[in-house]
């Protein structure tokens, strides 16, 4: 495991890795949200099996050709916003949303989002943290455990954000962390 900075980070680095990441939010663990091996890593480190993963999309492009979606609800991003929509199709590696026919996406208000976008496949979004552990605000808190099992960490300085506010679009409901 190694940390970089914006400054120093190669792309290339991310496409084979699991990584901890800046967001508008706070930090976040994650991966190429196609490969289920991948995927089972972060599930791995999370100590989280079951609970679907949302991803951070590429593009709203990308969520208008794979997910069901209205453009005012799209007008919500970039921001700290996590739409619930419905898949039209399987976009993602099946471990990401346990099989299920809805995902959560994101486009963060953040410059790490355009790293998304040039990698051009959505990106596992997950707190860096394991369950019952606060909120990873700055690199110098991450969990001995995670860094154990991540590739490679991004240091963007100290973030001053809380997770993103849930808006299941399937439903109607907002759900604030």
């Amino acid at each position: 495991m190694h940390a970089v900075t914006k400054d120093t980070l190669d792309i290339e680095a991310l496409k084979d890795s699991v990584f901890i990441y800046p967001t508008d939010t706070i930090y976040g663990i994650g991966c190429d949200a196609t490969k289920e091996d991948l995927v089972k890593r972060v599930r791995e480190a999370k100590g989280r099996e079951t609970k679907p993963f949302s991803v951070i999309a590429p593009s709203k492009s990308w969520i208008r050709g794979n997910c069901e979606v209205k453009n005012e609800w799209l007008d919500k991003l970039p921001g700290p916003y996590t739409l619930i929509l419905r898949l039209r199709v399987q976009a993602v590696a099946k471990n990401v949303n346990g099989n299920l026919d809805t995902i959560g996406v994101r486009i963060p208000d953040h410059w790490f989002s355009k790293v998304v976008s040039k990698l051009g496949f959505p990106v596992v979004t997950t707190s860096a943290n394991r369950a019952d552990v606060p909120n990873m605000t700055k690199v110098t808190d991450v969990d001995p455990w995670l860094k154990k099992v991540v590739d490679l960490i991004i240091d963007d300085g100290p973030l001053e954000g809380s997770p993103s506010t849930i808006i299941d679009h399937t439903t109607g409901k907002v759900k604030e962390r």
